[in-house]
């Protein structure tokens, strides 16, 4: 089963409510094509008698020798079956080894980026010593990632559907090494303004690399190994290489395309595409509505989380700086295993809806866990809870990506991964004041 599966068994099963699930972006020949392989089957229908069986029987067999994971039925147009036949011709793909040096290359570039992203706030409390602020403005040197992202993301995934994935990487990559290089030079007591300045500047690099690990893995990967391959970049930004490796290694796409889904999709935009109508056909598209709300919640509390995780051990276990950033490190370490494992088991299963039940429900356990076990005086059982919380929470995010994917294609990767990004940043925005005001006016 590959992206637009899931449109097709939606769609099939309901077909009253169409107005669910929005595919668009077809070409007129493409539409014909699939009108064609529709008639036969309508016609028999409303006839009836021999016709109706033979037909029948035909697409029983058709439907047995096709795997399940490459049923070109499901696809928006077919998979341009009929008229390949008649043209003589047939959907060509191919798996390039060059996408796993393209998956490691931008796991590096989202790794420095998101490094910079929490490097001041897993160590809040040395930071408001060494520049004379309080916890509040360093917490908003986390925020800020937050802020910047959802205005840009507009801009930014309009610039990956029009100039490609290699352009949005590179820019993404000089930017964060702009303002790691600002960094550089604020390591000074009275140079606080240069450090936000610099985050700013990280910030807005941000914006070029949230969206794209959906994008690097349905462009560069087969159907069994898109989720797996989605989990790895986001595993990359949870890790924490230059604009050199990236201009080396990171192409727009493949010369062939890895998988039937992709295939059928035009090379490059039609001159009718409208990226307004693009964000139109998602926010009509309910089960997107559900899914940016869910994902928003679960991933702007993680957020918060990281954000404020100095703070709140501090708060109820003092001296212990160092086991804070190491609580830190399990948090991210065992989000990283819950990552692959996520990816993994889609690549399997493709069990889009029943895993996100299970990962909320456990997400939602582990929160009331951490929460109430924080201030038992015993810092190795935040070790265990923080674990288990990052691997739920972080383990989510591919599966809220590709999932997204799914019940939006054939729009845009970008424009779906980005819209859920901007949810993300929004929620946590949100959640970081509220619960930061509440850890220095009271108790964590």
């Amino acid at each position: 089963m590959v992206a637009g599966d899931l449109v097709q068994e939606h769609l099939r099963a309901d077909t009253g409510a169409p107005d669910d699930i929005t595919v668009g972006r077809k070409t007129p020949e493409l539409e014909g094509a699939a009108e064609r392989c529709a008639e036969p089957t309508y016609d028999a229908v409303k006839t009836g008698g021999a016709g109706e069986t033979d037909t029948g029987s035909r697409a029983l067999e058709q439907e047995k020798e096709v795997p399940p994971d490459e049923r070109e039925a499901m696809l928006p147009n077919g998979g341009g079956g009929e008229a390949e036949e008649k043209q003589g011709t047939k959907l060509e793909t191919k798996l390039y080894p060059r996408r796993f040096a393209v998956l490691f290359v931008f796991s590096m570039y989202s790794l420095v980026n998101a490094f910079q992203w929490i490097q001041y706030s897993i160590i809040a409390n040395v930071f408001t010593r060494y520049y004379g602020v309080t916890n509040d403005k360093v917490d908003w040197l986390s925020i800020v990632y937050m802020v910047v992202y959802i205005p840009l993301i507009f801009p930014a995934t309009w610039l990956l559907d029009r100039k490609g994935l290699r352009l949005t990487a590179l820019l993404g990559a000089g930017l964060n090494c702009i303002g790691a290089w600002l960094k550089c030079a604020s390591v000074s007591p009275e140079l606080f303004g240069v450090t936000v300045t610099a985050q700013v500047v990280c910030s807005v690099a941000q914006v070029f690399i949230l969206g794209l690990p959906s994008r690097v893995a349905s462009v560069w990967f087969g159907p069994g190994e898109v989720s797996t391959a989605c989990a790895t970049a986001v595993l990359g930004n949870q890790l924490t290489q230059t604009v050199c490796v990236c201009s080396a290694v990171i192409k727009d796409r493949p010369l062939l395309p890895p998988s039937h889904s992709q295939a059928v999709l035009p090379s490059s935009l039609s001159e009718d595409y409208s990226y307004k109508q693009s964000i139109f056909n998602l926010m009509k598209n309910k089960a997107f509505l559900l899914l940016l709300v869910s994902y928003g919640i679960m991933t702007g509390s993680f957020y918060s989380v990281s954000t404020l995780l100095n703070q709140m051990i501090m708060s109820y276990y003092e001296n212990q700086e160092l086991n804070a950033g190491r609580i830190g490190l399990t948090l991210v370490v065992a989000g990283m295993v819950g990552s692959i494992l996520c990816g993994l088991w889609l690549d399997h299963t493709k069990t889009y809806k029943m895993t996100t039940l299970i990962v909320y429900g456990l997400s939602f356990l582990g929160m009331v866990v951490f929460t109430f076990t924080l201030d038992l005086n015993n810092i190795y059982l935040v070790f265990v809870t923080a674990g288990a919380l990052g691997f739920f929470m972080t383990g989510y995010l591919p599966l809220g990506f590709e999932f997204g994917v799914e019940i939006t294609y054939p729009e845009s990767e970008g424009t779906s991964s980005g819209l859920l990004n901007a949810f993300a940043q929004l929620f946590g925005i949100i959640f970081t004041l509220i619960q930061g005001k509440l850890t220095t006016v009271h108790s964590p």
